[in-house]
C-alpha cells in the first residue's frame, strides 16, 4: 500500500548503500537531518487508520499525519506519507532506509531509536532524533488533537431544499445546472441534488476538508483542472465540478450503461476514485459483481473497518465509509424527489455566465492521473 502526500518523487535514497550482516548491526551511509532538509522532503511511514493517516479529497488527515506535517514544517520541508500494511513492514522500511521515521507509537526494536513521541528513527540519524525531541511537547499534541476532523464544523448557510414547489423551482441556480449538466449527459436535477448535498446551495460554503463553494471544489482540484477565477463564484464552481465529474465518468467508463456509473462517480467525488476501486476489489474478492453498485456499496462502508482496509487487495487504506455511503444515498434519494417536483426546464434566477467563459457548456478534459482523483 503506498499513499503519497505531495506527489510521487524519485527515491532520494537510491544512492544510499546499506549492507546487512546476519548477526551484526546495520552498516549504512548516514542519512540525517541535513540531508532531509537538502532534499526538501521528509518521508514518514505509518499505518492506515482514522487516528494515524487517511486521505480524503486529495488531502491527508489523522493525528499522526498532522503531527508529522507539523514537524516537517518545523524543519522547513514538505511531508511525504507512506502507508504500510503492518508494523513489521514499517520497521523493514526504516531499517532499509526507505523512510526517515515511523510516525506512530511503536516499541523500540533492533536497529531503531525511539523518540519521546514514541516515533522510531534510525540510530544513524541522531540529528533528526534531536530535532524531534526539540519540537515535541504534550501541549503541541493537545493542540493538534483539538483540531481533529471530528471537531471541525462546516461553514455554510443552508437554503431550502426546494425553493418553490408550486413552480417547480429547486434553487436560484437551476438554469446554471441546466446549462452545465448537458455537458456530461446528466439530468440537471441530479446536479442540483448533488449541489444541495455539498453546500445546501450556499455559494460561500467551506467544508471541514477545505472544499469550497456550491459544489465544494478543493482548491488543489480546481488548479489541476485548469480552472481560473474565483472558486466561490457560482459559475466558476459549477464549471469546475462538471469538469471533475467528466473526468470521473472516464475513470469508470468500464461500468455500463452510463446510468449505472452514477453512484460510482458520486462516491468517487466524495471519497476518491481510488477508494471506490478498493471497494470494488473487495467485492470482487468476495465473489460479488464489482460493476453492480448494490454489491459494492457494503464495501464502501467496510473500508472504515481494519479487517477490510488492511486487506492485501486494498491499496489506499482507510475511508470514512459511512460518510461516502450516506452521501451517495442522500443524493440519489433527493434526485428522485426533485424528479417528482421539478419540471425538466424549471426557470431559476441564475447569474449570467462569467465573462471569461465564452461557452459554459464546453468542458475541457485535461489529463489527470488516477492518483490525483
Amino acid at each position: 500500500m503506498g499513499l503519497v502526500l505531495a506527489g510521487c518523487q524519485p527515491d532520494k535514497r537510491e544512492q544510499v548503500s546499506a549492507v546487512f550482516a546476519d548477526d551484526a548491526d546495520t552498516v549504512s551511509t548516514d542519512y540525517d537531518l541535513y540531508d532531509i532538509q537538502e532534499s526538501g522532503e521528509l518521508i514518514a511511514a505509518t499505518l492506515s487508520g482514522p487516528d494515524t493517516y487517511f486521505e480524503f479529497r486529495g488531502r491527508g488527515f489523522g493525528l499522526q499525519h498532522d503531527l508529522a506535517e507539523d514537524f516537517a514544517r518545523s524543519i522547513g520541508v514538505r511531508l511525504r506519507m507512506e502507508v504500510a500494511h503492518d508494523s513489521a513492514e514499517l520497521v523493514r522500511q526504516l531499517t532499509n532506509h526507505e523512510v526517515d521515521l515511523i510516525a506512530m507509537p511503536m516499541p523500540k526494536t533492533r536497529n531503531t531509536h525511539r523518540c519521546t513521541t514514541h516515533w522510531l528513527v534510525s540510530p544513524d540519524a541522531p540529528l533528526l532524533a534531536q530535532a524531534i525531541e526539540d519540537w515535541y511537547s504534550p501541549a503541541l499534541v493537545e493542540k493538534i488533537q483539538s483540531h481533529s476532523v471530528s471537531d471541525i464544523k462546516p461553514q455554510r448557510t443552508p437554503r431550502p431544499v426546494m425553493l418553490d414547489a408550486a413552480t417547480g423551482q429547486i434553487s436560484h441556480y437551476d438554469a446554471l445546472f441546466q446549462r452545465h449538466a448537458s455537458a456530461i449527459g446528466w439530468d440537471w436535477r441530479l446536479l442540483a441534488a448533488q449541489c444541495y448535498q455539498e453546500s445546501a446551495f450556499d455559494p460561500k460554503a467551506v467544508s471541514w476538508a477545505g472544499a469550497q463553494g456550491l459544489m465544494q471544489i478543493m482548491p488543489g482540484t480546481a488548479a489541476q483542472l485548469g480552472v481560473e477565477g474565483d472558486i466561490f463564484d457560482a459559475e466558476t464552481n459549477v464549471q469546475a465540478s462538471v469538469r471533475y465529474l467528466s473526468k470521473l465518468n472516464q475513470v469508470f467508463s468500464d461500468i455500463s450503461p452510463q446510468s449505472a456509473r452514477i453512484p460510482y462517480i458520486l462516491a468517487a467525488y466524495n471519497g476518491g476514485a481510488n477508494h471506490v476501486r478498493d471497494a470494488m476489489a473487495l467485492a470482487r474478492k468476495e465473489g460479488k459483481n464489482e460493476r453492480v453498485w448494490r454489491d459494492v456499496e457494503p464495501y464502501i462502508l467496510h473500508l472504515s473497518e481494519p479487517r477490510y482496509y488492511n486487506d492485501p487487495v486494498v491499496r489506499y487504506g482507510y475511508l470514512r465509509g459511512s460518510e461516502t455511503h450516506g452521501y451517495v444515498q442522500a443524493i440519489m434519494d433527493r434526485w428522485a424527489q426533485y424528479r417528482g417536483q421539478a419540471r425538466s426546464h424549471s426557470q431559476g434566477s441564475t447569474p449570467q455566465p462569467a465573462k471569461h467563459s465564452k461557452n459554459p457548456t464546453q468542458v475541457r478534459r485535461p489529463d489527470i492521473s488516477l492518483d490525483s482523483l
